[in-house]
């Protein structure tokens, strides 16, 4: 049949001539044994690797023993393998790719041509793949050959097209635990591909159930299965008899439909230009266009979190996004001044009136700088924050502002930067007025609107937004949007040599910069000018002086009651419906503070540092129901048996149509009908043979 397996010591000899090489600085080959199952195999020769030459040789055994190579004699062909030498991509003064290729094909491999899969490989043999420099050998590769014959290269591959079985009447995979081609999947016994030997390997830790083949399993609904308990009585009046062909399961791996496949033709042309409807106006929702019939594209993040750079914009349709960039990937977008975007109306254009600020502070958006410091290297300019709004009258676009805020970094600057991209239409005879959250209740995901009566410009309640190393010296602040629960946090840097007083006053500061207002909004569009237009005062709980020092002073190091966590609570319900959709207001907003004693952390000795103190905010929304729920009766609570919650029979429950508990239809249609069903139950009884005889009698007793 062939050779056996290299002898152990042979390969120890090898491995260890493969390891061992490149801590001498010398050539090897990486890996230097292969097992080789396939027609191809490549490996690659690292070292010095020039006036080089390789050779391929077949290893014929001995008693067991494998003859010592020898480097005199070069091929790179023999008998049915090839030897194909190309330099690597990356250093080809240094590496070389080595190819082993089977020439010939594999169809003759079995002899029997119903067994797709034999037991024995088809092939093995000793492949030698040498490294010498004036016959001198300096490496070697070792290939242990065993070729198995495979269905998909011993026999011809069939032209019939798969037919897909309808999953409607038809299990879709008989045997889903089959997950590999041409291999036995371990545990899975309905694998065809398993020998029979294989399956005893594993034959107790079969996969059960739909996944292991059970496709059609006896369902509980069937008459023919029989239950040991919990079978109630009633079962064989209503249970099923129909064959397991007909079962529940279909489709439990796949739903929707099976769908013929089409034989595309090499004619059809395949219009890949952007369609361009906005001559005629646009709706909302439709990609904006350039005059070029291009889209008008702002980088954008998609549903699975990644930066899409030529992202269209779409008409009516708001964002503001951060997209992550690596400085050495980055290229600089085309002026947007340029750009000339169609209006809406025919032949009309809009020229994007364009203002630059410079950015004030690097580490907001560049992390993990490392500046490569090199003569004569001019900066450049990034762009960090770009800021689209567009004016719309109708169908059509009037204005296009655009901000934009350019930081200048070094030419070789490396880094990762943070980007922020945010469009907002707004109606073209809208002024400077307060953008609305909501008409009249709020809006889930709008920022919660907030007012300071002090003269402070305050519209909003704020979160930390950190960047760069959480410093709270350079966080950011983002809106607490209605309906959303968030947590935030930045790091204080505080001195050994900083006293409990200022300490105690930075946290408070920074916790009083996120809550500068003094009223949040009822309503999404209560008016600011009107503070009885439903504004409702915060409740500042636990609000103590910070400079006052507490009544025990802690050591040297250590600081008492330092705020540490600002908790925010906010009470909404439901405020009635308008067309069909519930409006929600704010009953009520809490600050509470949570205060920790802190002591600076030094080593063996405490030096001239500083150390952080985390501080981290967080907001709930608590929501209240619009009734109290009605309380227990002493029935329900003293007779549970009647408790539809915790029993099966529901007595309150048992004319349903016409209880409070059936949803599907209004309780006075319900009753309508319940009134409707009895009047003819009565018409019924007068008109059936029973009344007439009683009505007959009747009416003889009385003559």
């Amino acid at each position: 049949m062939g050779l056996p397996p290299p002898p152990p010591l042979f390969l120890g000899v090898f491995l260890l001539h493969g390891i061992v090489k490149p801590l001498w600085g010398e050539l090897v080959f990486i890996p230097p044994f292969i097992r080789m199952s396939g027609p191809l195999v490549s490996a690659s020769l690292v070292g010095g690797t020039k006036d080089v030459t390789l050779s391929l040789a077949a290893l014929q055994d001995k008693a067991g023993l494998l003859p010592v190579p020898a480097c005199g004699v070069l091929h790179n062909e023999i008998g049915d393998w090839s030897l194909t030498v190309t330099p690597s991509v990356v250093r080809p003064e240094d590496v070389l790719e080595v190819t082993v290729r089977l020439k010939r094909s594999l169809q003759g491999c079995s002899s029997n041509e119903t067994i797709s899969f034999p037991e024995s490989p088809c092939i093995v043999q000793t492949l030698l793949v040498s490294a010498s420099h004036n016959s001198s050998c300096l490496a070697h590769l070792l290939i242990q050959v065993e070729i198995y014959a495979n269905s998909s290269l011993a026999h011809n591959a069939s032209e019939n097209v798969t037919v897909i079985p309808n999953q409607v009447y038809q299990p879709l995979g008989p045997c889903p635990c089959n997950l590999t081609a041409g291999a036995c999947d371990v545990r899975c016994c309905c694998d065809q591909e398993c020998s029979s030997d294989l399956i005893e390997l594993f034959r107790e830790s079969c996969f059960t159930g739909v996944f292991g083949g059970d496709v059609t399993p006896p369902f509980d609904q069937l008459c023919s299965i029989q239950r040991a308990h919990g079978v109630p009585g009633w079962f064989p009046f209503l249970c099923v008899q129909s064959s397991l062909a007909n079962s529940p399961f279909l489709g439990y791996f796949y739903h929707g439909s099976v769908s013929s496949r089409e034989h595309a033709s090499s004619e059809v042309y395949l219009h890949t230009d952007p369609k361009d409807f906005s001559d005629f106006g646009y709706k909302q929702g439709d990609p904006v266009m350039t005059v070029d019939k291009t889209y008008f594209t702002i980088p954008q993040v998609s549903l699975a979190g990644q930066c899409m750079q030529n992202a269209p914009v779409a008409f009516l349709q708001n964002f503001d996004v951060w997209c992550v960039t690596d400085l050495e990937v980055y290229q600089e977008p085309d002026d947007i001044v340029n750009a000339k975007i169609k209006d809406g109306a025919m032949g009309g254009i809009v020229t994007p009136k364009v203002t630059y600020e410079e950015a004030t502070n690097l580490d907001k958006f560049i992390t993990s700088t490392e500046t490569l410091l090199r003569n004569g290297s001019a900066p450049r300019n990034v762009n960090v924050e770009e800021h689209y709004i567009f004016r719309w009258n109708n169908n059509t676009i009037s204005e296009i502002n655009v901000k934009i805020i350019r930081a200048e970094i070094n030419a070789h600057q490396k880094g990762i930067m943070t980007q922020r991209f945010t469009v907002k239409f707004l109606s073209y005879n809208s002024g400077n007025e307060k953008e609305t959250s909501g008409n009249p209740g709020y809006q889930l995901g709008k920022p919660v609107r907030a007012l300071n009566t002090k003269g402070m410009n305050v519209t909003t309640l704020h979160l930390w937004q950190s960047a760069g190393k959480g410093w709270c010296r350079t966080a950011t602040f983002k809106p607490i949007l209605f309906g959303e629960n968030a947590f935030s946090g930045c790091l204080l840097d505080v001195g050994i040599d900083e006293s409990c007083t200022q300490f105690r006053e930075n946290a408070a500061g920074l916790f009083d910069s996120l809550i500068q207002a003094t009223h949040v909004a009822m309503r999404g569009n209560s008016d600011y000018n009107n503070l009885s237009d439903g504004w409702l005062k915060i409740i500042r709980a636990d609000h103590r002086d910070t400079g006052a020092e507490p009544a025990v002073s802690g050591a040297n190091g250590t600081c008492l009651d330092v705020p540490a966590q600002l908790n925010i609570r906010i009470l909404f319900s439901d405020a009635g419906a308008v067309e069909g959709i519930t409006q929600q207001e704010i009953l009520g907003t809490e600050t509470r503070f949570s205060s920790v004693n802190w002591q600076f952390q030094c080593g063996l000795t405490c030096e001239d540092k500083t150390d952080l103190f985390p501080l981290s905010a967080s907001v709930q929304f608590i929501k209240i129901p619009a009734q109290l729920p009605r309380p227990l009766t002493r029935f329900q609570i003293n007779f549970t048996e009647y408790d539809c919650n915790r029993n099966e029979v529901c007595w309150p429950q048992l004319l349903y149509p016409l209880s409070r508990y059936y949803q599907g239809e209004p309780y006075a249609q319900c009753v309508a009908k319940g009134f409707l069903l009895l009047s003819l139950l009565m018409l019924a009884m007068f008109l059936s043979n029973p009344w007439t005889r009683i009505r007959k009698a009747w009416n003889s007793a009385t003559i």
